[in-house]
């Protein structure tokens, strides 16, 4: 039986000791990205996917799944960066990461329960290719709402945006993961 909520967990905590080694290692240099730069960011990740999905040939190392667990990671910046003020001291303690990340997860989470209550977790039934696409849409939408300068007449805003990347990011990793599992039995 498939627990949804603990996959999701499983799949987090695995890419926030990702970020959190990186922020040991090279501080929080991502500070200095603006709103465009984190969604260019995002866009090579999910362009990369794509491209890997098509092509079938890889010529770095970086596989899929990693590419995946970068974008929840950007994601997550992004938020971050959403409420911290360009003037603020480019470094943050370790700690200060960690509980930052800890809450910007926690609101992903939220909306994916909230969201797979009403859909019926529809996910479950993507295609990996489905999930770089609705990426790359989202990231396409992003770049335009900041040519907005942040003002929408009808849509939800760059927060939204960066909290479905998470999921479908999270979605694609955790269907990864099932896919192996069933491959090894």
């Amino acid at each position: 039986m498939r627990d949804t909520p603990a996959q999701y967990d499983a799949v987090v905590a695995q890419a926030r000791d990702l970020f959190l080694k990186k922020a040991h290692d090279y501080g929080t240099s991502w500070r200095v990205l603006r709103p465009i730069s984190v969604a260019d960011q995002i866009y090579i990740k999910a362009r990369r996917i794509s491209q890997l999905q098509q092509s079938q040939q890889q010529m770095i190392a970086d596989d899929i799944p990693s590419e995946f667990i970068g974008i929840i990671n950007y994601g997550i910046i992004g938020l971050i960066q959403l409420d911290l003020a360009d003037d603020e001291n480019d470094t943050l303690p370790l700690d200060t990461c960690k509980t930052l990340y800890e809450q910007k997860a926690a609101m992903a989470r939220q909306l994916m329960l909230l969201k797979n209550h009403d859909y019926g977790e529809a996910w479950r039934q993507m295609s990996q290719e489905s999930f770089a696409d609705l990426i790359l849409t989202k990231v396409y939408r992003m770049k335009q709402i900041i040519r907005n300068k942040g003002v929408t007449l009808a849509s939800e805003g760059l927060d939204a945006n960066y909290l479905d990347i998470i999921n479908y990011a999270v979605f694609a990793l955790i269907l990864q993961q099932e896919e192996a599992v069933a491959g090894e039995k």
